[in-house]
């Protein structure tokens, strides 16, 4: 793929997400297309979004539970990124104006405090992190079907992320078994989703692993201040309005939102 049609389909993804007009999969005009053509559109994405006032705050995992993967019949995980202008206020109201098709997911967040870089392990992963947050990701996708795409498709359009919602953070982790916590995603008070955090990756902390072995096969570290979402425990709920959505994690605490028009 050209540096003409990288920064083309790139504008063509932001413009179909501020005008909330989705558009035909990339992978369906472009024969050759892979992951790091996906890369380079999601970052001139990103650049695009700075440029409009935003600053890179975060970086989200997907496609890190088998649940997820089955959901979008897509095999491996992958990463994209989070804006000051995405986080929605624990406890805040939701709108639906400016959304496509958005979904909602349990997952756990970390605030990374080092830097990292390269193959790193779970004892340094744990020594850079100083919070952990029971966490909601809003997802949705610029595509006109929010499903049948690959994986190329998928990351171009920042993999298909687009809301994150933080509970309370918990300074005091160390103990806390990452790799065992239950947790339910309720609607209006019914429970839509349960799981476990073992879902995600088998160990949350593999995720932010994978999403340093990722980042460096694009030259890139995990920056020092960056939150990370690991990835999705259950599958997604579709939002709609009238839906207070709240989760409920062991050890972490809950959080939630109300949808409205």
């Amino acid at each position: 793929m050209t540096q003409e049609e990288i920064e083309r389909w790139a504008k063509t993804l932001h413009d179909a997400r501020k005008t909330v007009k989705p558009i035909e999969q990339i992978s369906k005009e472009m024969e050759k297309f892979n992951r790091s053509d996906a890369y380079s559109i999601q970052e001139r994405g990103r650049a695009l979004r700075e440029a409009d006032g935003e600053s890179l705050i975060g970086l989200k995992m997907g496609l890190t539970s088998e649940a997820k993967r089955k959901q979008m019949d897509l095999d491996a995980p992958l990463y994209g990124f989070l804006t000051n202008k995405m986080q929605v206020r624990d406890g805040g109201n939701y709108s639906l104006n400016g959304q496509i098709h958005p979904k909602i997911e349990p997952e756990v967040a970390f605030l990374i405090s080092k830097e990292l870089k390269g193959k790193v392990s779970r004892v340094e992963v744990l020594e850079a992190c100083s919070e952990v947050y029971p966490c909601m990701e809003i997802l949705d996708s610029r595509y006109q079907q929010f499903k049948y795409f690959s994986m190329e498709d998928v990351i171009s359009d920042n993999s298909s992320s687009s809301q994150f919602v933080l509970g309370s953070a918990i300074k005091n982790f160390k103990d806390i078994d990452l790799t065992n916590l239950k947790l339910q995603m309720k609607v209006n008070g019914e429970v839509r989703e349960e799981g476990n955090t073992g879902a995600i990756s088998g160990d949350p902390v593999v995720s932010v692993i994978q999403l340093c072995e990722l980042l460096g096969e694009r030259g890139q570290v995990l920056p020092a201040g960056t939150i990370v979402l690991a990835g999705a425990a259950t599958t997604a709920v579709k939002l709609e309005a009238g839906m207070v959505v709240e989760l409920e994690m062991e050890k972490l605490g809950n959080l939630s939102i109300k949808v409205e028009e």
